[in-house]
């Protein structure tokens, strides 16, 4: 071979060398591989998701798989939407500004009543862990003692009917004062301003406990109402034939995430905390002993976290119906049983 004939060659070689290193570089479906792992090519999608309040530990798999690089694994770019009071996650997926959101199922109910096509792709929690509670020295302890006690509501159309449900079932005649607190939760009845108010245990009865606060607890199911899945993961008819392959990366990267905090709860909590600014969260044991109360109920019952049954969505819209709550697009009484089938979906689990 002669030395011009060898240049030529190694020019040659470098040429494509070259260009086929700036091809890695403008593929914008490449994925930075793992030591040890070949790379993976998957279309890059970003993805948005509307939160039902600030961060807490109903979140707590959502940021654990961000912070361990599980949806950017999966080609989504998933931006988290801050919790504000002027929009609620429902409206921002119906109005296209988020795809995803962290509902409840009175939510995705009452929106197919008026019409829209909200669907729930994964129950976070299995379980309703809600309850009303009164201080423990009123001697309230059971629905039908809350007769003509007055109630701190939040101003949600199912508030009433679920409580007249649970005084009756009790034997009482249902009837009490629905009252608006300035003050948010079990602080309310600690302020002397009602009776009794509703909250989530996971949260809001840890918090009192370490703060000395003794609350009656009366969980919601134990007295006729059925049980429900609150929070929940939502999303849109509309986004689900857009975006369906998404979808699916999203949720096989969520279901690691809570998976992660179902066997390690004070990682996660670690994760959860030092994934949000500082300040976030005031009481960072309220946090741990949350992650301790939730993580066992991620999954409690279900084969696989976010896993949903058919029974479970029947059941309390069911109640809803019946309840009178559920109104129409001209927000009159529903008259029609809706397609209960229409309102969840398993499909963008991972398959086990």
């Amino acid at each position: 071979m002669t030395a011009k004939f060898k240049k030529s060659a190694i020019f040659m070689a470098l040429v494509l060398l070259t260009s086929l290193l700036l091809a890695a570089c403008s593929d914008s479906t490449a994925t930075p591989a793992k030591s040890g792992e070949a790379a993976t090519k998957v279309p890059v999608e970003t993805l948005s998701l509307a939160l039902d309040w600030v961060p807490n530990t109903n979140h707590t798999g959502i940021y654990v798989a961000l912070a361990k690089g599980w949806y950017a694994e999966e080609g989504i770019d998933l931006k988290i939407l801050p919790y504000s009071e002027a929009a609620t996650p429902e409206s921002l997926i119906a109005s296209g500004k988020a795809e995803l959101g962290i509902g409840a199922a009175e939510g995705i109910v009452s929106a197919a009543a008026a019409g829209q096509s909200l669907v729930s792709i994964a129950a976070i929690i299995q379980k309703d862990t809600s309850a009303l509670v009164t201080l423990k020295n009123s001697g309230l302890t059971s629905p039908k003692m809350l007769v003509g006690k007055k109630y701190a509501g939040f101003g949600a159309s199912y508030e009433e009917p679920v409580i007249n449900s649970m005084i009756k079932f009790d034997g009482g005649n249902g009837t009490f004062e629905n009252i608006t607190a300035n003050v948010f939760g079990y602080e309310a009845v600690l302020n002397k301003q009602a009776d009794f108010v509703w909250i989530f245990e996971g949260w809001d009865e840890i918090e009192a406990k370490l703060r000395g606060i003794d609350l009656n607890v009366i969980p919601i199911t134990k007295y006729g109402v059925p049980d429900r899945y609150t929070p929940l993961i939502e999303t849109s008819a509309d986004v689900i034939s857009k975006k369906s392959d998404a979808l699916k990366r999203f949720m096989k990267a969520t279901v690691r995430g809570y998976e992660y905090s179902i066997t390690n709860p004070k990682d996660a909590a670690d994760l959860l905390i030092n994934s949000n600014p500082a300040g976030t969260f005031s009481n960072k044991e309220l946090v741990y002993k949350s992650q301790d109360y939730l993580s066992p109920k991620y999954k409690e019952g279900a084969t696989q976290w976010g896993s949903q049954t058919l029974k479970m969505w029947t059941d309390y819209p069911r109640f809803m119906f019946q309840a009178g709550i559920l109104k129409d697009a001209d927000n009159k009484p529903l008259t029609k049983e809706l397609d209960y089938n229409k309102l969840f979906s398993n499909e963008f689990l991972p398959k086990n």
